[in-house]
């Protein structure tokens, strides 16, 4: 009688489940390690801005003042334009530096000055643009994304803090104006380099703690909450 046997089999093949927890911390992490990059990379360049001032090193200075308008210019060129065209707009740029360089040197601080200002007013100008009839607040779309649905004190609220942070980034863009012909060149430097970021927490934080009074239901919220939320994941 011939046996009955069963064919030989293979080991046990393994199967990986990839859990749902592993994938957001890794997703978290990699989100901290961007926001880090992010956060040093601003310090640094205050920092480097700070020093050119100081130590009246008017080459770095120009270099920090154009950089990154010139860098957001040509990345703008080569989305919305050709590849050639992007290229030839980089080129025009580098003849330009290269011709006016030494005028730009000696002048740095203007266009300092234009970037500072210029960086402010176009936020504040998004968050005024942002109040009109056809427009959703943009504390109101920040909100509405974290929670889903508002309740309409939620809104009216989100509303006015909008107000509140287009008024702030317009007095910022105005101080930083009128400073830079009050003060000295190390100061206004100080000011804009670091004292604005110190400004813009302290309106975080007094955000925050309105919204935590009259919006009990997401104590959480606001600027800073969005900014706890990006850490943590």
């Amino acid at each position: 009688m011939a046996s009955d046997e069963s064919s030989p089999q293979g080991p046990p093949k393994t199967v990986v489940a990839q859990l749902p927890g592993a994938t957001a911390a890794a997703s978290s992490l990699v989100t901290r390690f961007q926001l880090g990059a992010i956060a040093a990379l601003i310090i640094g360049y205050a920092a480097l801005s700070q020093y050119s001032v100081s130590a009246d090193a008017k080459g770095l200075g120009a270099a920090l003042s154009l950089a990154p308008v010139l860098l957001i210019g040509v990345i703008l060129a080569w989305r919305w334009t050709q590849p050639r065209t992007a290229l030839l707009i980089a080129a025009l740029c580098s003849a330009v530096l290269y011709r006016y360089w030494p005028f730009i040197e000696r002048n740095y601080e203007w266009a300092d000055l234009v970037q500072q200002c210029g960086v402010y007013g176009l936020v504040a100008l998004g968050f005024a643009r942002s109040l009109f009839a056809s427009q959703i607040p943009v504390c109101t779309q920040l909100a509405d994304k974290m929670y889903g649905a508002l309740t309409p004190v939620e809104i009216a609220y989100t509303r006015r803090a909008t107000v509140a942070w287009a008024m702030f980034y317009a007095l910022l863009s105005v101080s930083i104006l009128m400073l830079f012909f009050v003060v000295s060149l190390p100061a206004w430097s100080l000011f804009v380099n670091f004292a604005t970021f110190a400004l813009m927490l302290v309106m975080g934080l007094a955000d925050h703690a309105i919204r935590r009074r009259l919006l009990p239901r997401h104590p959480s919220g606001g600027i800073l909450g969005i900014f706890r939320r990006s850490l943590i994941g």
